[in-house]
């Protein structure tokens, strides 16, 4: 069964989600993270739909969705558009997944709104290690962040001459993704040209991070709010090291982390059965 488009409005920015149904069961919402797009979660939704009403979002500037004039994406914007969504869906407390960039926003909802989300699992989603140059001194960030906004000017979207090229490129980022789920993600990733090329649907400025956001202190300081229990996910084949010590994970009264063998950045896509099951019991719990 396919999901069912939707779209709604928030900040003046039409924004797509996708229904799975199941009207009669408790809401779930998931979250997809940056340079992907909602129908990444096809997988995890088909399952998950059997106890729950099962909704994806769009993020701004990824797939369906609006991309924002001025190109700005920070955390804040992305949760305000969380919120939207679940005003609109009302039924809370809500039960919320996010991934990578979805995890930091599902998070950070949570801690704003903390009565009103009962259950957040967050897959690799708390946000930069204190290398980063958003922990950087102002000045620095913003220089960095002019310098990115700049070079982002001149950058012109990638095309791929077809198909098999651009799904291709989807394996090279996620040598775990089997040719199927690879040509799924990309289909519905991607737009022809009218000379029959294919481009990535999100806006390329999504990769310029914001000179404002979530700084550890202030990660730290909303995640002290959350009530809910946390889930977090980590594949121990990921670029990010697993944070048993880091104090944004610590700040969180009730979380727990699964760290997954076999699995990279995206294990919803590289261990998908020990994901399903995890996270149904721990939403069931």
């Amino acid at each position: 069964m396919e999901p069912i488009s939707h779209f709604f409005y928030s900040d003046r920015l039409k924004l797509q989600f996708w229904d799975y149904g199941q009207n009669d069961k408790p809401s779930l919402v998931l979250v997809h993270g940056g340079l992907d797009h909602a129908r990444n979660w096809d997988w995890v939704a088909r399952s998950l739909r059997k106890d729950y009403h099962v909704y994806a979002l769009d993020l701004r500037g990824h797939g369906n969705s609006a991309w924002a004039p001025g190109a700005m994406y920070s955390l804040a914007e992305h949760v305000l558009d969380l919120s939207a969504l679940l005003d609109i869906i009302n039924d809370f407390p809500t039960r919320l997944i996010g991934h990578s960039l979805g995890g930091c926003v599902v998070l950070e909802y949570a801690g704003v709104y903390p009565a009103r989300v009962g259950k957040a699992v967050s897959i690799e989603g708390l946000a930069f290690t204190p290398e980063h140059s958003l922990h950087a001194p102002p000045w620095q960030r913003i220089l960095n962040w002019i310098e990115a906004v700049r070079d982002a000017e001149k950058r012109h979207s990638k095309s791929y001459p077809n198909l098999d090229a651009a799904v291709a490129r989807m394996k090279e980022a996620n040598p775990h993704l089997s040719d199927e789920v690879a040509q799924h993600l990309t289909l519905h990733g991607t737009n022809w040209d009218p000379d029959g090329s294919l481009v990535w649907k999100f806006d390329n400025y999504v990769r310029v991070i914001p000179p404002y956001g979530l700084r550890r202190e202030d990660a730290i300081g909303l995640y002290q709010r959350i009530e809910c229990p946390v889930l977090f996910f980590w594949g121990l084949e990921s670029f990010l090291p697993v944070p048993d010590e880091d104090p944004r994970r610590k700040a969180i009264r009730n979380s727990r982390i699964v760290r997954v063998p076999g699995a990279g950045h995206w294990l919803h896509h590289d261990q998908l059965e020990i994901f399903l099951r995890e996270t149904a019991a721990f939403l069931r719990s």
